[in-house]
């Protein structure tokens, strides 16, 4: 019966890993980080009608500069 018991609670913990690390794996996938990235990022992306060109030009480079930042990508 303890046998048993410890059969269980290693199946449990083996689950628990696999689930773990199969998450990790999908969560930090380049697809899955460039979607998030695009969603954080979206919303500098829009251009207000009564924007300058020359705040817009900022603008877009500012969000440019976050997205690769959160990409984990240097840009020169």
């Amino acid at each position: 019966m303890e046998s048993f018991r410890i059969a269980k609670l290693v199946v449990f913990i083996s689950s628990l890993s696999y689930l773990g690390v199969t998450f990790l794996k999908n969560y930090n996938s380049p697809e899955n980080i460039e979607k998030r990235c695009m969603l954080k990022f979206e919303k500098d992306f829009k251009n207000p009608l009564d924007t300058s060109r020359e705040e817009w030009d900022q603008i877009l480079d500012l969000a440019d500069k976050n997205y690769f930042k959160c990409m984990g990508k240097n840009q020169y």
